[in-house]
């Protein structure tokens, strides 16, 4: 026998020796990992909550605590935000991309405008709390600003829509913060695929990849989430630098075209990327998500049933709804996606993009960011050891950040990608 084997079966008989009561807990293994690595979250909507709720009037608004937010007499009813400083603590969230979301539109100008005032009113909201908030450049400022007790963050763009098909405003964007870009929302693009659309492409255009490219060139990220199959694949042969998938679940354990295809998954591995196990219930658990069919196909029935008569239609679904609950998604269901993906590609792909602000409902012991805790315990319960644990909250995260600085930075020589201006 030789002396490591040695050493590790007298490790292995010590570990097995020790009695239950002297191991730690679950809860203090989650504990340890999250006062060592605060969680570092894929995707917060903060931003498209105050447009939404505040129209980005933001001067008097109180983001210590907005649990009392919920406008139930809206049109729509608008629940309470998930997202505060108090809960951000609790949460034990270090970092933090914020999203600087606008729906998908075919009137691009129109879209980039918008992008530009989601990223004013989020640099506005950072800069009324400089003792809590903080937005990074990179990944040694955000680090910086974690080591100091603060919420480090970052700005992401949802859906390519926001550069208006122009490689000049994603190099604006980036200078303005901008550090990644999900390819598509839920609508194609003229250079992409998504995932909830008609295929127009068959994946990435021409166009599409130069976009890919002048994005690993600058150093912001490729996010997946939202993209077709097809543009996953195309996105990640074309990639020099890791990609990220900011919030998305995974198809073995919820069939959703949102989620990422296990044929997909041995490239995210090979690239060296990350999928942020997003929490919205439809996209967690395929019981939810049938529900969610059913209603839907119910509503089209009923609105067949009665042309004309929008009352009746309005009070038999409402009946359809109290007959017909939304099942719970749970804190176990989550787990599972990480599960899969640690069996599958391994731990150091795992992330976590909650989507907080940005969804409805959440799963049942994480309704909102004060959450994260409870999934450590779940997975610590699972036999997930500490490091393990601390790669998933934002070890994992931070080093893709930083392999695509260190491309971005390899790349200093090359001319910005370029393509004509339309006259």
């Amino acid at each position: 026998m030789t002396k490591s084997h040695l050493l590790g079966g007298l490790a292995a008989l010590a570990l097995l020796s020790t009695p239950a009561a002297a191991q730690p807990s679950p809860e203090a293994v989650a504990e340890a990992a999250l006062k060592r690595a605060p969680v570092f979250d894929g995707h917060n909507d903060v931003p498209w909550a105050l447009r939404g709720r505040e129209g980005n009037m933001i001067n008097d608004f109180d983001f210590e605590d907005t649990t009392d937010t919920a406008k139930p007499d809206a049109t729509p009813p608008a629940i309470a935000m998930h997202t505060d400083l108090q809960r951000l603590r609790k949460g034990r969230v270090g970092a933090q991309f914020w999203s600087v979301y606008v729906p998908s539109n075919p009137n691009e100008p129109l879209a980039v405008q918008q992008t530009l005032e989601q990223i004013d009113v989020m640099k506005r909201l950072v800069a009324r709390y400089p003792d809590d908030l903080m937005l990074a450049a990179t990944a040694a400022e955000l680090e910086k600003a974690m080591k100091a007790g603060k919420i480090a963050g970052m700005l992401g763009m949802e859906g390519g829509h926001s550069i208006g098909s122009s490689l000049a405003v994603l190099r604006q964007m980036y200078d303005l913060g901008a550090r990644y870009m999900t390819l598509t929302h839920s609508k194609n693009l003229s250079w992409a695929d998504a995932s909830t659309d008609a295929p127009a492409h068959g994946g990435l255009t021409d166009f599409g990849r130069q976009v890919v490219r002048e994005m690993n060139r600058i150093g912001m990220i490729v996010d997946l989430s939202h993209v077709s199959e097809a543009t996953m694949a195309d996105a990640l042969e074309t990639a020099r630098a890791p990609v990220m998938f900011s919030h998305s679940g995974v198809r073995a354990i919820n069939d959703h075209p949102r989620n990422v295809p296990d044929s997909v998954l041995p490239a995210v591995k090979a690239n060296g990327g990350i999928v942020m196990i997003v929490l919205l219930p439809a996209f967690l658990d395929a019981e939810v998500r049938a529900q969610g069919l059913a209603r839907t196909a119910e509503a089209a029935r009923l609105k067949a049933l009665y042309p004309g008569d929008p009352a009746a239609e309005a009070a038999a679904l409402k009946s359809w709804d109290a007959a017909n609950r939304v099942p719970s998604a749970s804190v176990a269901k989550v787990a599972d996606h990480v599960d899969h993906l640690k069996r599958t590609i391994g731990v150091d792909h795992i992330g976590l993009g909650g989507d907080y602000d940005g969804m409805d409902s959440a799963p049942v012991g994480m309704e909102d960011v004060a959450g994260y805790p409870a999934l450590f315990v779940e997975l610590a319960k699972r036999g997930y050891v500490q490091a393990e644990l601390e790669k998933i909250a934002s070890g994992n995260m931070l080093r893709v950040l930083k392999a695509v600085e260190t491309y971005a930075a390899s790349q200093k020589g090359q001319a910005p990608g370029e393509t004509p201006v339309v006259k």
